[in-house]
């Protein structure tokens, strides 16, 4: 950790106003383009992940320990938070296609059929990845970002079906 880092840290950690000014306007941005490189077809979801571990830091940066650079442990905060994210979705998806739900089949129903089939590959008759792959042509990784690329359009899909708002998981 830098001298500066330090500094900053312990201004935070006594509520300097500026401090905390200084420190979104030096990390927040750096944190949205490491985000928004991870998931480059979600800018709003970016942006989420990025405040998300802004706020995150706030909260435990009494943890802080110095043995990185600031902006280092930043981007392991990030990363959990996009993993979390990552796994509501996918947590999200699979318990929303073992109902028998006719919001379900209606959501799936307004997909592009090559996400409406990964998903019900995957999550209705229970094919692995790599059997998906096979079915598909792709490479494992190729099939994999199809998968999570379905699993956010069925989730949006399936919240403003409901009527919920969005960005609020149902």
């Amino acid at each position: 950790m830098t001298h500066i880092d330090q500094e900053l840290v312990s201004r935070l950690l006594r509520g300097d106003a500026r401090a905390f000014d200084e420190f979104f306007n030096e990390y927040y941005p750096k944190l949205f383009r490491f985000a928004k490189r991870r998931m480059p077809r979600d800018a709003t979801g970016a942006e989420d992940v990025a405040q998300a571990s802004i706020c995150r830091a706030l909260e435990s940066l009494h943890t802080f320990r110095g043995e990185a650079a600031l902006m280092t442990w930043l981007c392991t905060l990030c990363r959990r938070e996009m993993s979390a994210r990552w796994r509501e979705s996918r947590d999200f998806v699979a318990t929303a296609m073992t109902e028998d739900d006719p919001e379900v089949r209606a959501a799936l129903d307004y997909l592009p059929a090559p996400y409406a089939d990964i998903l019900e590959w995957k999550y209705v008759r229970d094919l692995s990845v790599a059997e998906i792959a096979g079915r598909l042509g792709r490479s494992v990784k190729a099939t994999e970002s199809l998968l999570t690329r379905a699993r956010e359009a069925f989730r949006e899909t399936f919240t403003l079906l409901r009527g919920d708002a969005p960005g609020v998981s149902p």
